[in-house]
């Protein structure tokens, strides 16, 4: 259900974490929202580099580079992390 709703993002556009947790009916799953995230087989398609903190705040990304790669994917989308 995580990687559905992720899916579903708009190009140059972000979601927080809490908001895919709301989005599956279970809005205190903030933290397994992460973990699915993390475990991620087709970051292409199902792009989690655009599910981000609360906070404004890139969150985690396992991939390699880890965040710097999140926000670099991010920009160019067109979306600037402060």
């Amino acid at each position: 259900m995580v990687w559905s709703e992720t899916g579903n993002i708009p190009w140059g556009e972000v979601r927080s974490y809490g908001w895919v947790a709301g989005r599956i009916k279970n809005p205190k799953a903030v933290r397994a929202v992460g973990n699915a995230l993390g475990r991620n087989p087709l970051p292409i398609i199902i792009p989690c580099h655009r599910v981000i903190k609360e906070s404004g705040e890139p969150g985690g990304f396992s991939a390699p580079m880890g965040t710097d790669l999140k926000a670099k994917l991010l920009r160019l989308e067109g979306v600037n992390l402060s």
